[in-house]
């Protein structure tokens, strides 16, 4: 029995600007999860902390992870709890995927033109920022490389800026991100230009401790059904983009998976 308050985080889209939003949603998941009877609900979520110590926190209640996540290093640490269907340009249903940017000046219109070009990712275990574009530029590589170079920003803005900055030449941006910065904060846009969309995949899960008791997942189910539904949240759904939410099974994330075998099977297991 746990004995102590749990944590709670949505870390993948906590921009400063949203922030408020993201905290208002959380008061109606915790009201319904305590209605609910789910015991030792946080009255706030982290926001800023690192996303392993997030992860592995054996006291975790709800989090937000990408799907790649659940299917490497957190595999058997993340239990997907459900996954929000978000309102961006290039979601369909509760699917997404992620937009490729280019520097404004770009004379190219088709990412597959781009060979020997310097990329720019946000993480080697982001589907949105890394595996997606592998995916999609994998039948045009060549002996395994497609980019001169590929750089680590740790951020889709940081990322932005660099080809902002033109100090790499593509990236791929998840399309809620791009969307939220469109909307809030369209200045770090300046001096890009969209070139496209990768292939859309499973969303962004929110996820539980793995060991989680599966009378509580039900429970945390049902809260999370029950705040999407209720209109007193309406305004703060609207601002995070989100439409609604789903309840696939697990083995949907598989399809992420798929994404890494197109490139290998392309003779691209690497993105490079």
């Amino acid at each position: 029995m746990v004995t102590y308050m749990r944590t709670a985080s949505m870390p993948m889209y906590d921009m400063p600007e949203v922030r408020e939003a993201l905290d208002s949603l959380w008061t109606g998941l915790a009201r319904n999860m305590k209605r609910e009877g789910v015991p030792d609900v946080p009255v706030t979520i982290a926001h800023g902390e690192a996303l392993h110590d997030l992860w592995t926190d054996p006291r975790l209640l709800l989090s937000q992870c990408c799907g790649y996540d659940i299917l490497h290093r957190y595999a058997g640490k993340l239990r997907p709890i459900a996954t929000p269907r978000y309102g961006a340009p290039g979601c369909r249903g509760s699917d997404y995927s992620s937009v490729v940017v280019v520097a404004e000046n770009c004379e190219k219109d088709d990412v597959l033109d781009m060979r020997g070009a310097v990329c720019v990712i946000n993480g080697w275990e982001s589907h949105s920022g890394m595996s997606a574009l592998r995916a999609l530029v994998a039948p045009s590589s060549r002996n395994g490389r497609f980019f001169s170079d590929v750089k680590v920003s740790g951020a889709h803005t940081a990322s932005l800026e660099m080809v902002r900055l033109h100090e790499a030449d593509v990236t791929a941006i998840d399309c809620v991100t791009y969307a939220m910065l469109e909307s809030y904060r369209p200045d770090i846009l300046d001096g890009t230009q969209v070139l496209g969309h990768t292939y859309r995949a499973p969303g962004i899960p929110y996820v539980t401790h793995w060991d989680e008791h599966k009378d509580t997942v039900a429970r945390i189910r049902t809260s999370v059904l029950q705040t999407f539904a209720d209109s007193d949240f309406a305004t703060a759904r609207r601002t995070l983009y989100l439409k609604d939410i789903e309840m696939p099974p697990p083995a949907i994330y598989r399809r992420i998976a798929e994404a890494e075998e197109i490139a290998t099977r392309n003779g691209y297991p690497e993105l490079r």
